[in-house]
């Protein structure tokens, strides 16, 4: 496992002010930006594409963690990975092949992660697991901001890094939807240790709000 970091969710912040936005997690400690990749297939939401995160890429030194809630992701590795993605993670529930997906991603000189649905089984991992640098656990039906976290998903998060540690991995657990000052300190205890947070990190002062998730999550401690 590696250190724990809040992940902003690119999806909450101020369109009109990304930039300054960004420089203001940057500022608070923050190492990570999620950024959420939607087809209106695989979830009903659209929201952006290569061109943005290559804009974005310019004027930011985050590391990128690009999920790709899409179908037929292998169409895209390529094109994400150049356009400045450091980490690009795929569903399992959208890979005809994901095994081939992941080495294609490893291909393109980028971090590996897969990404399972709350319904979806972690046995769906069982041939991949020492394949990957992240899990990403959607703890909300994926498509739509401002969820509450689905408690059924702890005994998973609690599972998947017991299986982690028993076949002595260093794997990242990620954990989005509903993450927020009341639930990533129960995320935490259960084992994961990157917290995708939206609302929770740009509705209302930036700054405050990382402090005090990374103070209820201990980081840094």
């Amino acid at each position: 496992m590696g250190k724990y970091e809040i992940a902003p969710s690119m999806l909450s912040a101020d369109f009109n002010r990304l930039g300054e936005q960004f420089q203001e997690i940057e500022r608070a400690g923050v190492n990570w930006l999620h950024v959420d990749v939607m087809d209106g297939q695989f979830v009903p939401s659209v929201s952006f594409g290569m061109p943005v995160i290559k804009s974005i890429r310019k004027e930011s030194k985050l590391f990128f963690d690009v999920h790709l809630m899409m179908v037929q992701p292998e169409r895209y590795i390529q094109d994400f990975a150049d356009a400045g993605a450091d980490m690009i993670t795929v569903h399992a529930e959208a890979c005809t092949h994901l095994d081939r997906v992941l080495q294609q991603i490893r291909q393109c000189g980028k971090k590996a992660a897969v990404a399972l649905n709350p319904a979806t089984p972690l046995c769906v991992l069982d041939y991949v697991l020492e394949k990957v640098d992240m899990v990403l656990l959607m703890t909300v039906n994926p498509g739509f901001g401002g969820q509450s976290y689905l408690e059924s998903c702890t005994g998973k998060i609690q599972q998947l890094r017991r299986r982690i540690e028993e076949l002595g991995l260093s794997v990242d657990i990620e954990v989005d939807g509903g993450i927020n000052k009341s639930t990533v300190r129960t995320v935490k205890e259960a084992g994961a240790n990157i917290f995708v947070a939206g609302s929770a990190v740009f509705g209302g002062n930036i700054t405050e709000n990382i402090q005090e998730l990374s103070k209820l999550a201990e980081i840094g401690r």
